[in-house]
């Protein structure tokens, strides 16, 4: 009797491994790099988006406004001078030296402004104090002060200076002392042109032709 053998079934192949796609990187670590390289701090020369710089502030008095507002009001630019605390007396010493040389270093048309973390009504009492010429800036979130790179980590403000043209071009940026940070602006005031109060003056342009007025009027009168 023939004893049949089984054959062995063939052996199966293992199903191909899949390759799995790589993970794209979730959007908001993409955001997030995306952000830092836009948030990278400006040096001199270089030209900012003035449209959403700096987000938005407020005056000492409580107004909202923005580095775009300020450069539409301003004539050539703006500067603003950073201090850590209003009423401190290193920041009384910078912002009176700004005061003392206000008319100077607003020569070129540049518009000048203090700039910290203060609330308005601390701000508000520093500058009625001080009798100070120009505007205080409330920046409590340090989104302004931080996009100029003066923001002293984790918090708080370092003393500085930051100019920038109607442009957006960047003038100044720069850390330092009350008389350093001074110095600095009027540096680019002297290398700048002057305003032209004259030439600015419209009314006065217009007014030109009422002394011919007068004068034809006194010679009507002679000639009575």
């Amino acid at each position: 009797m023939v004893e049949l053998r089984k054959r062995k079934a063939p052996a199966t192949a293992a199903p191909p491994v899949e390759k799995k796609p790589k993970a794209a990187k979730p959007r908001a670590e993409l955001d997030e790099k995306e952000e830092v390289k836009s948030s990278k701090v400006p040096e001199v020369g270089d030209v900012i988006d003035i449209e959403v710089f700096g987000g938005e502030v407020q005056t000492n008095e409580g107004e909202t406004t923005s580095l775009k507002k300020l450069l539409e009001e301003s004539k050539t630019g703006v500067v603003f001078f950073t201090y850590p605390k209003a009423s401190t007396p290193g920041c009384t010493k910078q912002a009176c030296l700004f005061r003392d040389h206000h008319t100077h270093l607003t020569s070129s048309g540049l518009a000048i402004y203090g700039l910290s973390g203060d609330s308005p009504k601390a701000n508000t009492t520093f500058k009625t104090r001080q009798n100070l010429p120009y505007p205080l800036l409330c920046d409590p979130q340090a989104n302004l002060i931080a996009a100029i790179g003066l923001k002293k980590s984790p918090k708080g403000t370092v003393r500085g200076v930051f100019a920038v043209d109607k442009k957006g071009k960047v003038l100044l940026r720069e850390s330092g002392g009350p008389d350093a940070t001074v110095d600095a602006v009027q540096k680019i005031v002297a290398n700048a042109p002057k305003v032209d109060q004259e030439q600015e003056a419209e009314p006065d342009t217009k007014q030109g032709d009422k002394p011919d007025d007068k004068q034809d009027d006194l010679q009507a009168d002679e000639s009575k």
